[in-house]
Order: structure tokens, then sequence, then C-alpha cells
């Protein structure tokens, strides 16, 4: 049977799919150049690319020095532009951005030019011309606040241009245009773009290359991305400009929001053009959340609406990480230190100032209370008190199995805490029976009784030793709810509550491997190959765990990803399920990711009561749940809305 490619909308998802392109050139050869851009828009067509961009002067090549005062160049250049914008006459799904020098009354300028299939849209100036030891642009060109002329007529059509920037609407996406030098100045024309609502900027570029230079310039362009929120294209001349002086090496990057996305080949001699797709609602959702990134005063900026067709794809040009959470290896060491120093200095700090020598903290044998136990063993370290002052508790109960009460205990041992054992065995069952709840019944109150008894002696033996009580909940958790109210979601102040269930276990793994002894190691090793689970129901017939928490509300590594589409970008659930099935791609089914989202949603909103009323805590990446802080949201908020664009679809 034959199989048919699916296909998707992703401009339906909030995605454009752009393309930054490096075009063979020969100095002054309009036809060749025209030809190669002709080319490589083709190529771009067959991978559904919607915009693109070409290098600075791309028609006539960059480096044609005093031939730029020739009337024969300046006529040539603007007949390739007609050409190549009569080529785009049958691809309603492109738009292209090319350079040209343009002549308007008695100055030329160096220009982009916006065109289509609806023709030449739009002209862009350069704002900043250079004229330094490499570049002498001013010998040929003037700068952008020397025009005075809205319109230019070209081939019988008064085509706008504006020395003030111009803002192209596209049904999808937003974007301007900036060239060359323009990013290198205190005050690109980019960041008065970006806060006009440009989601996108396109760089036309001829930057030469010289020794450290392209990290430099490919810091300059994350930079602009992120300090812009915004998409940042560019592309630069290759290395069929001529060699006279400088060697061009044909730069393109895509970068979006302080993230490299794509990064093309330098030093070729072929055409070469990377394609990536950008997440406007991404970036408009970061601006949303900036009272800041409002709209200039007294910025005259022209603003053009250009058709743009949807376009259908097999594949996206991007990658979506599936733990957003945790640190690519190269940055590993350097982010998880971080994380586990904001967590330390944040206990030291609440020690400090509440004077507090001793504290108390639940050791269950699982992942959440081991991470608070280092972090509570390092911080007393800091502040030069003994650990012994560490007071951790191991608290049997009817579902604790022996792997994770060996654990506790060795651990407890291994790292020089005091420890004590107290059974909660005989105290839930005397209370059981004081409410007349049948010990058979494993339900709710069942499970809760043991949690909050367990609260119950950390506070009174905090209150009894002079100390503070170390929560161990996670981020996770919280977006959840699995805490029980006023059991151990309770404390005085919780080291985990910044920290999701994903990054405790990278967390955990990383102090293990690089700040222990090996006999801990061993331990910490085996606490991380111990499934989630809060042990309050009995173990099985083998004394095994029997109560696992993914099995109940569904894999921690698919939530931790909800939730950081939900909070950091405010996705939507249509666009969660979207993203999450190129994340989980060969991980989950469609139907498996439809479901989880279903659970996360019905418990966020529902468990937002517990959220209220949290322990202090430090906040430690960019999502948070703290009802002071990043998240403030009614408890009987209805999750109605955001269930319904669900809907039981699935995405194909």
């Amino acid at each position: 049977m034959k199989k048919f490619k699916q296909t998707m909308n992703i401009n339906e998802y909030g995605f454009i799919r752009v393309a930054a392109a490096s075009p063979k050139v020969k100095v002054a050869d309009c036809d060749f150049n025209t030809g190669e851009i002709k080319s490589m828009i083709d190529a771009a067509e067959k991978e559904n690319v919607q915009i693109i961009c070409f290098p600075e002067l791309c028609i006539t090549s960059y480096t044609c020095g005093d031939l730029f005062f020739q009337e024969t160049l300046q006529r040539k250049a603007v007949d390739s532009l007609l050409d190549l914008t009569g080529f785009l006459k049958n691809k309603s799904s492109m738009i292209a951005i090319v350079g040209l020098p343009l002549l308007v009354k008695n100055s030329l300028y160096n220009v982009a030019a916006v065109i289509s299939h609806e023709g030449i849209l739009g002209f862009v100036p350069k704002t900043y011309v250079p004229n330094n030891n490499e570049f002498y642009e001013k010998r040929w060109f003037a700068a952008s606040h020397h025009l005075n002329d809205f319109f230019v007529e070209i081939n019988g059509e008064s085509i706008p241009i504006s020395s003030e920037g111009m803002i192209f609407r596209t049904p999808f996406a937003s974007f301007g245009i900036e060239i060359c030098e323009d990013l290198w100045m205190p005050v690109p024309p980019s960041s008065k773009l970006a806060m006009q609502g440009a989601d996108i900027i396109f760089n036309l570029s001829a930057s030469n290359e010289l020794v450290g230079k392209n990290e430099y310039r490919k810091s300059l362009i994350l930079q602009q991305s992120g300090r812009c929120n915004a998409a940042y294209v560019y592309a630069s001349a290759g290395c069929g400009e001529s060699s006279t002086d400088l060697v061009f090496s044909g730069a393109t990057t895509i970068a979006e929001n302080g993230r490299l996305l794509a990064e093309g080949n330098r030093f070729s001699f072929n055409n070469e053009m990377i394609i990536s797709d950008i997440d406007i609602p991404a970036l408009r959702g970061d601006r949303l959340k900036n009272t800041n990134f409002l709209p200039l005063q007294n910025e005259s900026m022209q603003e053009m609406e250009c058709e743009l067709e949807p376009v259908s794809v097999e594949k996206m040009h991007r990658k979506f990480y599936p733990h957003p959470f945790i640190p690519a290896l190269e940055k590993e060491d350097e982010h998880l230190s971080e994380v586990f120093n904001i967590q330390t200095h944040g206990l030291a700090k609440r020690l400090r100032h509440t004077g507090s020598k001793t504290v108390t903290i639940g050791i269950s044998g699982g992942l959440d209370s081991t991470l608070a136990l280092l972090v509570t063993t390092k911080t007393f370290d800091i502040l030069g008190l003994s650990r012994e002052n560490i007071i951790g508790i191991t608290m049997p109960g009817f579902g604790t199995t022996g792997r994770t009460y060996n654990n506790a205990v060795e651990l407890m041992k291994s790292v020089g805490v005091s420890a004590k054992e107290i059974s909660i065995v005989d105290a839930v069952t005397q209370h059981l029976k004081d409410i007349e709840h049948d010990i058979n019944q494993h339900d709710v109150t069942y499970e809760n009784a043991q949690a909050r008894e367990r609260t119950q002696i950390l506070m009174d033996y905090g209150n009894k030793t002079g100390g503070l009580v170390v929560g161990t909940g996670n981020l996770s958790e919280l977006a959840l709810g699995w805490a029980t109210y006023n059991g151990d979601h309770m404390s005085m102040y919780g080291v985990n509550a910044g920290v999701p269930k994903t990054l405790v276990k990278t967390l955990v793994r990383w102090i293990a491997d690089t700040q222990m002894d090996e006999q801990s190691r061993k331990i910490l090793h085996d606490i991380l190959d111990t499934p989630f689970s809060p042990e309050l129901l009995p173990a099985d017939s083998e004394g095994k765990i029997a109560q696992k928490t993914e099995n109940f509300v569904g894999p921690y590594e698919l939530h931790d990803f909800f939730l950081h589409r939900m909070l950091r970008y405010g996705d939507s659930p249509k666009r969660i399920q979207f993203v999450a099935q190129q994340a989980f791609v060969n991980m989950y089914s469609s139907e498996e990711i439809l479901k989880w989202l279903k659970v996360f949603y019905k418990r966020f909103f529902a468990q937002q009561f517990k959220r209220s009323c949290m322990p202090d805590g430090p906040k430690v990446g960019s999502i948070n749940l703290s009802p002071r802080g990043d998240w403030r949201m009614p408890s009987d908020a209805v999750a109605k809305a955001w269930l319904e664009e669900l809907n039981d679809k699935i995405i194909s």
C-alpha cells in the first residue's frame, strides 16, 4: 500500500518559515548574480520558505567600488530588480529581500528591496554608512537621513522608501530591515523596529572576515535578537566578492530571542542557504509580559501590508528540545552550579535572618528529599555550621520499602547529619481509628493522614530543636498539585520550589558525580534509579514500590514540557500539543500527549489553592509558581476553555 506523506500548516500554529541566503556572485555582473538569486529562490520555494533574505548589494555585488558611480551599473541593477520581481509573479508564497544601489534624485543609496508577486513593496536604505579603514561606503552612498522623499519612481510606479524605517506586515508576522553596519551601532535601527512591532529583523550584510570576527559578529546577532525579543535573520556576502583587499565568507545566521537556530557554512564558493521556522507567538508572549515594550512616541515609521500564503510542510526546520529545564552537556557545569548556588544561598539567607542554627528535614530515600538534603549540607558548610545540626528524620510508614528506607538511612550517615527514625505506623493507625476510618480502605484519607503525620513530626521536632523545617517539594509537584495540603505541601522554606522534577534528577546526578565521595555517589545513583513514588500505599507482594507517580499523573518530562510552554511562552493548548509532538516524536504517541496534556490542565487549574499558600522558596529559572511573584491566579479559575480547545483532537 502506498503511503502518503502527511503535511502540516505551520502558520496555523504560529510559525513562519524564513531563509538566509548567500549566493555565488561575480563583481558587477548583474545578469549572473540575478540568475543565482533566482536559483536560490527556486530552491527555497521547494522548502516552502516564505521570506528569504539575500546579502547587501547582492544584485551588483558589494565590492564594485567606483563602478557604483556608473549609470550603466545603476540602470542594470534596477532592470535586474524588475526581472526578479517578474520572476516572483508566480510565487505567491514567497517574499524576497535583495540589495542594490538605488539612485534617488542626486544621491545614491545602499538599499534593501522587498519584492513579491505583488511587485516591489518598498525600499529600505542603509542607516549608518561606514567610512573606515576597510569600508569607504560614504564615497558612494548617502545615509538614510539624507533622504527627503517618501516614494521613488520605478518603471512608472511609485514605490515607498523610508528614511525612518519601514514595517512590513504579513498575515503571520511583521518584519523590519537593517543593513550590515546598522547592527554594529550603539542604537541599531532594529531596536526601534522591534519596539514598533517587527517580529523578525532581516539584515542584508557584506561583512569581511578577520581573525575572531565571526564569533563577535554572531554574539552581536544573538544579543540583538534577545534584546529585541525578535528573530534575527542575517545574510552576508560570500567568496565571490572581490578579494583585492578583503575576503568575504558568506556568513549566514538565524537567531531567535538570544538563541541560535541555524548557522550556515562559511568560505564556500557554492550557494549557501539556511532555513528555520520562527516561533512568532513565543516572541510576542515575551513582549506582552514586558510592560516597557511599547511603541515609541513621535516615531514616524511607514507600514506596508504584504500578502503571504500559508504553507504546509512535511517537517519542521527547527528542533524542539524535549527537556527545556535541562542544560546542554557543554553548559551543564555552569548552569547546574548556578541552580545549586541559588538554592544554597537562598537557604543561607533565611537561616541568617532567623538566627536558626539547626534545621529539620524529612528524608524518604526519594529524589526530592535527597536534593533538599544536599542543598542543606552545602548551606551549612557555607555558613560554617556543623552538619550535625541538620536533623534528618526518616519516617517509615505503610508503603515504605526496604530500598528507600535503607537509602535514606545510609545517605544521612554518609553526609554526616544527625539521623533520626520515627515510625508513623502506630500514630496513623490510632489517628485513623480516632476518625473512624477503616485502615484497609486505601483512599485519599489513608494517604493524606500519613503525609500530614510526617509534617507534624517535622514541625514539632523543629520547634523542639529551635530550627526551621526545610521543604522538599519541587516545581512540577506544585504545578500538578501532587502534594498533600498542609502535609508535604508545607514547610518553613522550600528549597526545591523552583526546581522542576526533570531538573531535580539531573541536578542530583551532577552533584553525585562532581562533588561526592564514592560511598555517597553509590547511594545517590541508587536513589536516581528508584521510581518516583510518595510510598503511601503498601508495597507489592515482592516488597517493591506499588504506587508509581508517573503511572497516575503521567510522565514528568511531558508535564515539565507543558509547564514550560504554558508559562514561558503563554502557549495555547493547541500549540503546546503541536510543539510537544515535534519534541517527543518517536517517544510518545499523539494520543498519549493529548491524554496527559488534558490531565495537566485539569490538575493545574484544580490545584491552584495549594500554590496560593505555598511557603517561601528561591526562584532558579525562568519559570516559577510563587503566588507572591511569577504566578498569580485565582484558586477557582475554570479550565473549560483550555480543555475545549483540545477537544479530543489528535493533530496529525
